[in-house]
């Protein structure tokens, strides 16, 4: 699968990503790594409904520990993710059954955000949160399908009062 250009993604993230967008993912691709985040939030400003984008933000900061920024991507994929999933807003309101996480598409794109928030929370130090956000991806994906095995395992190496 490849997400700069979004191919054989376009059914994970929930649609088409549109030819300016694709075009602006393949440009990051290609850019020295200091000008791929630019241009990364730049096809997020044009296309704000095409989740791949926030996936390659998310991932573009981490990789540089740029944890804020990269939290940032998450929640916002997470946001557009449950709009077009037709979730709560609020992450602690979706219960079992509020779609299929199983399917192709938006929620389970929605579960993907999830993850990377354990994911951010505990690479920020914020155990509290971080299990939390754990409880509720176990919670609607029970099979760990998007991979909550191995975040919670992550999880495990922070204390549990500890909080960001």
């Amino acid at each position: 699968m490849n997400l700069f250009t979004g191919e054989a993604a376009d059914e994970l993230f929930g649609g088409d990503v549109p030819p300016h967008v694709r075009e602006l993912l393949q440009q990051a691709r290609q850019a020295p790594a200091a000008e791929q985040a630019g241009l990364l939030w730049t096809a997020q400003a044009c296309s704000p409904q095409t989740l791949a984008v926030y996936y390659l933000l998310a991932k573009c900061h981490a990789t540089r520990r740029e944890l804020a920024l990269a939290e940032r991507a998450a929640r916002g994929g997470l946001q557009q993710a449950a709009w077009q999933a037709g979730l709560p807003s609020d992450w602690t309101l979706v219960q079992p059954g509020a779609a299929d996480f199983q399917a192709l598409g938006p929620a389970r794109f929605w579960l993907f955000m999830l993850k990377a928030l354990v994911f951010l929370r505990t690479r920020s130090g914020d155990g509290v949160q971080a299990r939390q956000l754990l409880a509720k991806l176990q919670q609607l994906d029970p099979s760990a399908s998007v991979g909550s095995d191995v975040v919670a395992a992550l999880v495990q190496s922070v204390p549990p009062g500890s909080g960001a």
